[in-house]
């Protein structure tokens, strides 16, 4: 317990006095987001301190892998969601091609399949073991990429790194899972997260950018097929649901009616939520209502997946429903968020 709280205080502190740090440093070289027609900001605001958060979650990360308190196999990830941090810093200040980035994004999970020790067996045996393996990397790539795209308003990011790592944290708690140091990489996780929201909060005074979306969509990725790989794929499932349902139903939408699906948008439910008022407070809120409904799901469906299933569909359905409708109301914002720039 004593190292769990350190763990959880330190990195909590680091991600908090390193995004501060950052946002000045940012400031004063002028990395900025500056606003345009579909921007959710109305002034210049520091873009990538998310590089402050993926170091405090990775370097916490390297020194509980040193210690022997998590798996060896966690310094591999810390490898790669460096090099994630890495390009995606580049992205952020220069703009790479989308094929570039994607290629990139698919080389570094296809490597950290060797960090999963029930690799092929993902899908619990559905499948292969060559098709499991090839499936995985297909959902880790969409996982990451998805998270970059849903971080188009004040705090969502931050909410959702912090309520799927509780909720970890929670299923964990339940299992056998927390006993291989699984626990300290969770809460480490929702740490970093937490110590990011107070300077992204609406109104934001700093974005995280793709070098902090990206590297935590990967390490958030590896923990829940991790947790999927132990048996308990359905907890893994509902913690992200609303996250995986808002993303790709968005994109399957655009497929369907012909859109460039790199373009910048503001199709997802989250930014047409923003509704009359360009609330982001009141739809992350909401957001984080239905991801702690998703929390108490997913420890449910430790022991009734099915049954919890079908609470969490129902959870996210009503979500969706409820950002929708508010997207609805009268005198509509102008069309202002841009999706994947980590603008909110």
């Amino acid at each position: 317990m004593t190292a769990l709280l350190l763990t959880a205080v330190a990195v909590f502190a680091a991600s908090w006095a390193g995004s501060g740090t950052m946002m000045r440093w940012l400031s004063r070289r002028m990395i900025l987001d500056h606003p345009v027609e579909r921007s959710s900001h109305v002034r210049p605001v520091p873009k990538g301190s998310g590089v402050a958060v993926t170091t405090a979650l990775l370097a916490a990360w390297v020194a509980l892998t040193i210690a022997g308190r998590v798996p060896p196999e966690t310094l591999l990830i810390c490898c790669l969601g460096f090099a994630l941090a890495a390009i995606s810093w580049f992205n952020d200040v220069t703009s790479l091609p989308a094929v570039l980035r994607l290629a990139v994004h698919l080389l570094i999970v296809t490597v950290g399949l060797l960090a999963l020790p029930d690799r092929g067996h993902v899908f619990q045996n559905l499948l292969p073991e060559t098709i499991d393996q090839a499936a995985t990397v297909l959902l880790w790539a969409w996982f990451l990429n998805l998270f970059n795209f849903m971080d188009g308003i004040d705090g969502i990011t931050a909410i959702e790194t912090s309520t799927i790592g509780f909720g970890l944290a929670f299923v964990a708690a339940v299992t056998g899972v927390a006993s291989g140091g699984y626990l300290l990489l969770v809460v480490a996780l929702a740490a970093a997260g937490l110590g990011f929201l107070p300077w992204n909060w609406h109104p934001a005074r700093v974005f995280l950018g793709d070098a902090g979306s990206v590297p935590l969509g990967f390490a958030a990725g590896w923990l829940l097929l991790l947790l999927a790989g132990e048996g308990y794929w359905a907890p893994a499932l509902l913690l992200p649901l609303y996250y995986i349902a808002d993303a790709t139903l968005t994109l399957l939408r655009r497929l369907f009616a012909g859109e460039n699906v790199w373009r910048p948008h503001r199709g997802h439910f989250y930014q047409r939520a923003l509704g009359p008022d360009g609330d982001h407070g009141a739809v992350v809120l909401a957001i984080m209502i239905g991801n702690i409904g998703l929390a108490g799901a997913a420890v449910v469906a430790v022991w009734l997946p099915v049954p919890a299933l079908a609470l969490g569909v129902a959870i996210t359905l009503t979500l969706l429903l409820h950002l929708n409708r508010r997207g609805r109301r009268p005198h509509l914002a102008p069309e202002n968020v841009v999706e994947g720039t980590g603008s909110g």
